[in-house]
C-alpha cells in the first residue's frame, strides 16, 4: 500500500451516495485545520484500506474514519470523532453522545439503509474539482 499522509485523518465514504458526497463537500468547507483526506469506498485505495480492517464486508457502506490499522471508527462513532476533530461550535453536537450507542447506530443504520432512496445515487464516484483535488486520495 502506498504511503498515506502523516497527521491526517482519512474519511472513507460511499462515492456513489449523494448524501455522502454532500457531507464530504460540507466537511471540506469546514475543515479549516486541514485535518481530513477523503477516499471513496469504491476506489482501489478504499478497497485496499478496507481489506486491512477487521470490519465485515456488509458494513463497508458505512463511513469510516481511518487513523491507522489499529485506530479507526465507523458508523456513529466515526461521526462523533469527525465532529470532535472539527471542534468549535460543532462540539455542541457531542451532547448526543449522552444517548446510548445502540440508539446512535440504529439511527445511522436507518439513514444508511434509505440513503439512495431519499437522496439519490450517482452512476460514478464524485470527481473533485481542481480546488479540492488535494483533499482526495486515490
Amino acid at each position: 500500500m502506498r504511503d498515506l499522509p502523516q497527521h491526517k485523518k482519512i474519511i472513507l465514504f460511499d462515492g456513489l451516495c449523494n448524501l455522502c458526497n454532500s457531507s464530504v463537500q460540507f466537511l471540506i468547507k469546514k475543515d479549516s485545520k486541514d485535518i481530513f483526506r477523503f477516499v471513496s469506498l469504491q476506489s482501489k485505495l478504499g478497497k485496499e484500506l478496507l481489506s486491512k480492517l477487521p470490519i465485515a464486508i456488509q458494513k463497508t457502506d458505512s463511513i469510516i474514519l481511518y487513523e491507522s490499522e489499529a485506530l479507526f471508527y465507523y458508523k456513529s462513532k466515526a461521526i462523533f470523532q469527525i465532529i470532535k476533530s472539527l471542534g468549535g461550535l460543532f462540539n455542541l453536537l457531542l451532547i448526543f453522545k449522552l444517548l446510548p450507542h445502540s440508539f446512535h447506530d440504529f439511527i445511522y443504520d436507518y439513514i444508511a439503509k434509505n440513503r439512495y432512496h431519499w437522496f439519490g445515487k450517482n452512476e460514478q464516484c464524485l470527481v473533485p474539482t481542481k480546488e479540492i483535488q488535494s483533499k482526495f486520495l486515490y
